[in-house]
């Protein structure tokens, strides 16, 4: 087998079909396995995923293991010669792994390939490729001296644009691709970490074994980023944690150094729960669609017009400031909503995906917002929280 993908859920069962429905797409034309874990979520993911993919693996943990862990779990049933690890808030364009698997092959030295990420306003995820955060690294992260210049910027790999393909050192766990050997000869996820310095831990690790990762920019993956994590209290724990394990796992630090960091990570991480997205009202909507019935659907419920989105003038098109644009995904395909999200990026506008046969619209507002799912319930829409209601 060419390929396994491996999806660690938790509570996010709208984000997750969404996420199936793009990967079963990419995967279409190649040898490759879906495998689902579980990590015990409290909602209804496992019955979803049972009805509406039973042929595809899910594995249903009776805690939640963490994310290491979990992921270990599903990379030890996976049977393709590469695996990708793939966060369950993420949509994928019909050619990412075809793109990605090709760029891969063709790499003497691969370790990991992660890809250009886009947040739920088709904003460019800096994350998406990252240095070890060494000492002088972190500090400059902590303080903020990275944002005055490229050569302090080595915490974001500053030495490549987003619209480069080269080599980096850290990649973001939300899409990992390597091959299995690769990651079983470094030991995986360290489950000593429950979540949040895994990533870095695995793709320094795969450094150590003399592989390159790779930061690919010619496939675009929309990480709405706030949906699988809860930014409360525990969240601050666990960061702190997360950046203590890491620090004692690979470098010898002073305790001066050792006491900042732990500051700085407590500061950081008050900062990234307080970092919310800016609630806008929408004044009129755009839908991307032939349907009359969802357009007239929407209308009626907010209230507010909805015009058509003529595809040929997409890019022509004047946007008034508080649109929010809705893709019918039966109507565009996920690469071309992808591409219109990042066109329109700083625009102004906020976007949704319509899944109108699944009954629900989906989105977020900023890479810090939590989410929306928008439920269709006998032509009628019920705005609802996904994850606070457990949706």
């Amino acid at each position: 087998m060419q390929l396994s993908i491996i999806i660690l859920n938790y509570n996010v069962r709208y984000f997750l079909e969404q996420c199936v429905m793009s990967v079963k797409k990419a995967t279409e034309n190649l040898d490759a396995e879906i495998i689902v874990v579980d990590n015990n979520s409290s909602d209804d993911s496992c019955q979803m995923m049972k009805e509406r993919f039973p042929n595809i693996t899910l594995i249903q943990n009776k805690e939640n293991s963490g994310f290491p862990k979990g992921n270990n779990i599903g990379v030890n049933l996976a049977k393709g010669k590469f695996i990708c690890i793939l966060n369950p808030d993420t949509v994928v364009a019909e050619d990412t792994f075809e793109k990605t698997l090709a760029f891969a092959q063709k790499q003497n030295d691969l370790g990991i390939v992660g890809v250009k990420l886009i947040d739920g306003t088709g904003n460019f995820l800096p994350e998406s490729k990252r240095g070890v955060p060494k000492p002088f690294t972190a500090f400059s992260k902590i303080t903020g001296l990275y944002k005055f210049s490229k050569s302090l910027n080595k915490y974001y790999a500053a030495h490549l644009s987003e619209n480069e393909t080269g080599k980096v050192e850290i990649l973001v766990g939300a899409f990992m691709l390597m091959k299995r050997e690769t990651y079983l000869e470094v030991g995986g996820f360290d489950e000593n970490c429950f979540m949040y310095s895994d990533d870095i831990d695995l793709s320094y690790m795969v450094l150590k074994t003399g592989k390159s990762n790779y930061y690919f920019h010619e496939t675009t993956v929309i990480h709405y980023k706030g949906e699988s994590t809860v930014k409360d209290e525990m969240y601050m724990k666990r960061f702190r944690e997360a950046m203590d394990f890491f620090y004692r796992k690979h470098f010898r630090v002073s305790l001066f150094f050792d006491s900042f960091m732990k500051i700085g990570a407590y500061f950081f991480a008050i900062f990234k729960k307080n970092q919310v997205g800016e609630k806008r009202e929408i004044k009129q909507y755009r839908l991307a669609s032939d349907d009359e019935e969802l357009k007239n659907t929407v209308s009626s419920v907010t209230g507010k017009p909805v015009d058509f989105q003529a595809e040929t003038a997409f890019e022509e098109t004047v946007i008034k400031p508080n649109t929010e644009m809705i893709f019918d995904a039966s109507y565009l395909t996920f690469k071309e909503i992808i591409s219109r999200m990042e066109f329109r990026a700083n625009s102004g506008m906020t976007f949704k995906i319509a899944h109108k046969n699944e009954g629900f619209l989906i989105g977020s507002n900023s890479s810090n917002d939590r989410g929306e799912v928008v439920k269709l319930t006998l032509h009628r829409y019920r705005v609802a929280d996904g994850l606070k209601n457990g949706l």
